[in-house]
């Protein structure tokens, strides 16, 4: 399998995900050029993408939907309230309906020979769900956008191999910051975004021999410090042999080969 974390926070969310057979994309929450630009880094055409798994209607995952969606006819698969919620977008006025393609929380689908799980997340939106996403032995998963976990979260997480985990802000700097209150309740909250301090908790619980790589994603540019995102989760694991790395926020990270 093949990952990459084409662009990872709030200003736009993409990850590729590939069995070397058959590629997907979860989210597309950057401009069609960047996306276009960085899978040609990876080798891979956008002709070549098969499916758009999309997690929620913010509009940081799914900038890039309608006009990948028109450009080269890539099937959308999202949650019903998730697709609804993309519908009402202004941007996707024009989208052609027949890509969309229902999904369950909780059942896996397939796409080529890429088995693709949708599971809960706590977030304030529709339907919002994280993905993981597996070829025969070997998975990933993307978690972000979720205000808390528990052992449902964490029972859909086990065994990975690799993993893109939300360390969207460190609290006191919330707390501290410029943003109005009522935005620092939303992020603070059971439906906001995952601390550093949280990613390192739940990190903590997932690690096992085989965790090849994690990504650390969708950190806060006004919230967190890349320096700090890395001491407070590796301070939390305490698991000196397992490679945590930042996902850029605006550009295509080391593509993981396993």
């Amino acid at each position: 399998m093949r990952f990459a974390s084409i662009s990872s926070g709030s200003s736009g969310n993409v990850s590729f995900v590939s069995s070397g057979a058959h590629h997907i994309l979860l989210d597309a929450g950057v401009g069609i050029r960047s996306i276009e630009s960085a899978l040609r880094g990876l080798d891979i055409s956008c002709k070549d993408i098969e499916g758009i798994c999309v997690t929620h209607e913010h509009i940081d995952h799914i900038k890039a939907i309608g006009s990948l969606c028109r450009k080269y006819t890539i099937p959308v698969y999202a949650t019903l309230g998730t697709l609804q919620g993309i519908l009402l977008c202004d941007a996707m006025k024009e989208f052609p309906k027949e890509l969309l393609r229902p999904i369950l929380k909780d059942e896996s689908f397939q796409i080529g020979d890429l088995s693709v799980l949708p599971f809960s997340v706590s977030h304030d939106t529709r339907d919002p769900v994280a993905y993981r996403v597996s070829c025969g032995e070997k998975s990933v998963a993307v978690v972000t956008d979720l205000g808390c976990y528990d052992e449902y979260t964490i029972s859909h997480l086990q065994k990975l191999d690799v993993l893109l985990l939300e360390a969207n802000h460190d609290v006191t700097m919330v707390e501290k910051g410029p943003y109005p209150m009522a935005l620092k309740r939303r992020i603070l909250s059971n439906v906001g975004h995952l601390s550093n301090l949280h990613s390192g908790e739940l990190l903590k619980e997932l690690v096992h021999p085989d965790l090849k790589k994690v990504f650390l994603g969708h950190l806060s540019a006004e919230n967190n410090d890349p320096d700090l995102a890395l001491a407070t989760v590796k301070k939390e694991v305490k698991e000196p042999e397992l490679e945590i790395a930042l996902a850029k926020r605006s550009a295509l990270s080391d593509c993981v080969e396993w």
